[in-house]
């Protein structure tokens, strides 16, 4: 697993000698919180290690002396087995400073190859130039072969380039999932979404079947199909909560190396995906907090900004320059 670390710490992080490094993981990722916390310790930087009880559910606050702690980091490291991404914790953090990876339900495995082989600084280009396309666009059109067909307002919002490199204060990615994102106007989205390739949360995964969702007035109001459709169904209305059927985020994969598996940090970053986020967006550039942020992973986008096609059937239609 130091081949993974190593790029975690130099290609990902940059991490430098003399630098604080605050790794926050679980009793279920320990191990994998060790091997960076040695890692980091190699590079004469100073690994702290904050050893958390795993989150009830994903979106879940850290504990508060943690939160803080963020705060202080030069670098912090998250592998942890339920996200702790869109929190107002990271938020903070990196609004302090902090350059964030995280790494969300880790496991040895994406230690050692698949996504993380990746070369993060060569892909760059292509992720920053469609975070900027989405920052330069009014409108934003999504359509699949499966039947996905949902119209969003995104005036205004910065598109997230999501590069897997942190090389500056404030900047934060998920690793190894290279993606570009924008968070809709809240209320805009309309349409259907018929979900085909994966949710990697709750322990449903790959899909066997499709998940059909209606969307009004920027909600889902309606989810349809078989039991895997029906486990998420229940999932949202055990929260109690309106805002986690918000539609939080468009992401699109770009990671050449990571494929489909059913863990959240491979699936969202295959090349030829789309994700639709939903729930809280805070992290992202909108205004809703919830209960949870959940990520509904499609095949083959086609993908209109403005009018203009920028991706069709998952294959990149713009140039970097």
């Amino acid at each position: 697993m130091m081949r993974g670390a190593k790029a975690i710490l130099d290609d990902c992080a940059c991490v430098k000698a003399g630098e604080q490094v605050l790794i926050i993981t679980d009793t279920e990722l320990f191990k994998i919180g060790q091997v960076l916390a040695a890692a980091v310790y190699e590079r004469d930087a100073e690994p702290i290690m904050a050893v958390i009880k795993p989150r009830e559910m994903d979106g879940q606050e850290p504990p508060v002396p943690v939160a803080e702690a963020m705060k202080r980091a030069d670098v912090v490291l998250a592998p942890v087995s339920r996200s702790i991404t869109h929190t107002r914790a990271v938020k903070e953090a990196a609004s302090a400073g902090a350059r964030i990876l995280v790494m969300t339900a880790f496991t040895e495995r994406l230690m050692i190859s698949g996504g993380i082989e990746a070369d993060f600084r060569d892909q760059r280009p292509v992720c920053e130039k469609l975070a900027d396309l989405f920052t330069e666009a009014d409108t934003v059109k999504l359509t699949t072969l499966a039947g996905t067909d949902l119209a969003m307002n995104i005036e205004g919002r910065r598109g997230n380039a999501l590069t897997c490199v942190v090389d500056k204060p404030g900047m934060f990615s998920p690793v190894p999932n290279i993606e570009a994102n924008v968070s809709p106007i809240e209320g805009s989205a309309e349409g259907k979404i018929v979900v085909d390739a994966s949710i990697p949360y709750i322990g449903i995964g790959l899909l066997r079947e499709p998940v059909k969702m209606t969307v009004n007035k920027g909600f889902i109001t309606e989810i349809q199909g078989g039991y895997q459709a029906e486990v998420l169904r229940r999932d949202l209305e055990s929260k109690n909560d309106p805002n986690v059927y918000n539609i939080a985020e468009l992401g699109v994969g770009l990671n050449p190396r990571s494929e489909m598996t059913g863990i959240m940090l491979d699936d969202e970053g295959v090349r030829g995906s789309a994700h639709i986020g939903i729930g809280t967006n805070i992290t992202l550039g909108g205004k809703l907090k919830a209960a949870v942020h959940y990520d509904l992973v499609l095949w083959k986008p086609t993908i209109g900004l403005d009018g203009k096609t920028i991706i069709e059937n998952g294959e990149i239609k713009f140039s970097v320059k």
